[in-house]
């Protein structure tokens, strides 16, 4: 779900309670602060030597002792909307990051309202391979779903998939 998406979901539901779900099932406790919004841009060169970009809107969730404390839909849309000039686009995909032991950063998948609560659905990143259409034979090679932007022609040639020889990893 990209920030266009999410702020529309956020208005569709005004006044009602927030609710996000881990991707195990488990909910972030109610009181949860919204401590960052966040514009994180990721450059980095995959095994097959190809330059790539990422970019998301990163929301950081912080537990606190207020137990009291509840965010309301329209006061998240408040804070993205004050937010707005550290995000580049309403395009870049939102992504919650949450601590529970480690500091974990999930994708907002979904949202639903049953008229009282907002209910935030997130799932999980995964790694893999880039470069598996250089590094691996043919029927090796599975499609990746990432949004990539790519700045440079690869520079390793085909081989087996990930041997000592193959030049890619």
């Amino acid at each position: 779900m990209n920030v266009e998406q999410f702020l529309g979901l956020l208005e569709a539901h005004p006044q009602q309670a927030l609710r996000i779900v881990l991707p195990n099932g488990e909910a972030v406790a109610p009181h949860f602060h919204i401590t960052e919004v966040g514009h994180v841009a990721k450059s980095f060169m995959d095994c097959g030597g190809t330059r790539r970009k990422t970019e998301s809107c990163l929301l950081q969730t912080w537990v606190y002792s207020d137990v009291d404390h509840r965010l309301e839909t329209a006061k998240l849309a408040n804070i993205l909307r004050i937010a707005g000039d550290v995000l580049p686009s309403l395009d870049l995909p939102v992504e919650i990051e949450h601590e529970t032991g480690v500091v974990s950063q999930y994708p907002v998948t979904a949202g639903s309202s049953d008229g009282h609560t907002l209910t935030l659905t997130t799932g999980l990143k995964h790694t893999a391979c880039l470069a598996m259409d250089l590094c691996c034979a043919p029927a090796a090679v599975v499609a990746t779903t990432a949004p990539l932007t790519t700045a440079d022609k690869p520079r390793v040639k085909a081989g087996s998939c990930c041997s000592p020889t193959s030049g890619c990893c």
